[in-house]
């Protein structure tokens, strides 16, 4: 895993999802199956109550299935936090020049745990969610055919494709975006264990700076942090056991537009305005008005990438 470059980064990742998604696709094809097979009845002989219970039931039965999916995804998780943090590691030593040894230290064999736990966490979350959606929209989709007079055959091909769309494919990129996520997150703490082991005292945001960087990532690129403090972080989302709880303290950025003001937000905290965009240009950074002072970034959890959905951001050692 070469994980130097924006090429190698994203290769890597797309090598994961794919591999995630080939372990996720037979439960989710039962889940579908699963949840169809509940819900084939003859809907015009139904009670609302009784419309309610299988709708419901179907949720239990595909649920069944979606649950085995984290327990799916561990072995590549696994394998990949291993090479994350061996590349990480090397890359250190190779090209940092920083002075660690080739073997992971305690603080690695923690990092691969973590990442491969809360990536557990925000699967087995994101599912629970995709069972609420299909909940939804089964129960609108019967009484919507009943209402119309629909025969059970074309209700039950309605509330197929409804299964479809929202346990399957709600999301089509959603590996992608695991794959990324999870491979910036474990090289950013494994970065964080080198520079503690290395003596290393602060690192650099370094982003990629071309046509597809985001506002947030060109407004970070540069800026320094404390190693001592990103060790305490991690300490902290260590700890956690609650999706919602990491994602409060490790924010991903999202872009507000108010009136003609585009703003930076860091889980609802603003961080900066973007005064002039340089969105689609290369080696260009663009101009901010800060809300936050440089200091206080860490403590918003915008410390080390990644800072969004398909961030390519990096870090490097300040020596």
């Amino acid at each position: 895993m070469d994980l130097g470059s924006p090429q190698g980064f994203d290769r890597a990742s797309a090598l994961l999802a794919a591999r995630l998604r080939r372990s996720a696709a037979p439960a989710e094809a039962d889940a579908l199956r699963e949840a169809v097979a509940v819900l084939d009845v003859d809907w015009g002989r139904t009670t609302a109550a009784q419309r309610r219970r299988l709708v419901a039931e179907s949720l239990v039965a595909a649920g069944r299935s979606t649950a085995l999916i984290p327990k799916r995804i561990e072995v590549p998780l696994g394998d990949a936090a291993t090479a994350v943090v061996n590349a990480t590691r090397a890359h250190s030593r190779q090209v940092q020049a920083l002075a660690i040894g080739a073997r992971f230290n305690a603080l690695d064999h923690r990092v691969a745990r973590h990442i491969v736990k809360a990536q557990g966490l925000f699967v087995r979350d994101e599912y629970g969610r995709r069972l609420d959606a299909f909940g939804r929209e089964a129960r609108q989709v019967v009484a919507s055919g009943l209402e119309r007079g629909l025969g059970s055959s074309d209700i039950a091909g309605e509330l197929e494709s409804a299964a479809r769309a929202a346990l399957i494919e709600r999301a089509p990129f959603y590996w992608e975006v695991v794959a990324s996520a999870f491979i910036g997150q474990g090289r950013s703490f494994a970065q964080v264990s080198s520079y503690a082991e290395a003596g290393v005292q602060r690192y650099r945001i370094e982003a990629v700076l071309d046509e597809r960087t985001t506002h947030i990532c060109r407004y970070l690129h540069g800026k320094t942090f404390a190693v001592a403090d990103a060790l305490r972080k991690f300490d902290q989302v260590e700890r956690l056991e609650q999706p919602e709880d990491i994602k409060r303290l490790l924010p991903w950025v999202r872009e507000r537009l108010d009136g003609d003001r585009l703003t930076l937000h860091g889980g609802g905290v603003p961080i900066a305005d973007v005064t002039r965009s340089a969105l689609g240009r290369r080696d260009d950074v663009g101009e901010f008005q800060p809300h936050v002072s440089d200091d206080r970034l860490g403590d918003a959890g915008l410390g080390f990438p990644p800072f969004h959905g398909l961030c390519r951001s990096t870090t490097l050692a300040v020596v």
